[in-house]
């Protein structure tokens, strides 16, 4: 259209109307008041703080190719693992420890490539504690 043809735009319109109803061809502006501004821009502010909430809590690491949530890193307390009694050092230690309570050599030595049967229970007997 190289000029406005009123006439198309208004029969567009009456098409729209018959078909969608009367709310399809309004200004959404009509509607819009100060008080659904106030409840938006609230709503808008809880998402905002919903969202930093969530990316805090879903923070990641990228640990030798493998993305691990802070979460599980952040164990102060436990510093020990309960098969050696090694102290947890790497961070591949503290996530073998979330997962299998053990740290790093413990894993590769016991649990790796059996990992169902250790988390059905089963423990090595007559470890040699480490100092």
């Amino acid at each position: 259209m190289k000029e406005k043809d009123l006439n198309y735009i208004a029969g567009l319109e009456k098409a729209i109307k018959k078909k969608y109803g009367s709310e399809a061809v309004e200004n959404p502006a009509k509607h819009w008041d100060e008080e659904k501004e106030k409840d938006y821009i609230q709503q808008l502010e809880d998402f905002v703080q919903k969202q930093k909430k969530f990316e805090q809590e879903h923070d990641v690491t990228n640990v030798d190719g493998v993305l691990v949530s802070h979460k599980l890193l952040n164990k102060e307390g436990i510093l020990i693992c309960s098969q050696c009694s090694a102290k947890l050092k790497t961070i591949n230690d503290n996530i073998y420890f979330t997962k299998f309570d053990c740290c790093e050599k413990c894993h590769i030595k016991y649990i790796e490539g059996r990992e169902k049967r250790w988390l059905d229970g089963w423990r090595p007997k007559n470890v040699t504690k480490s100092s």
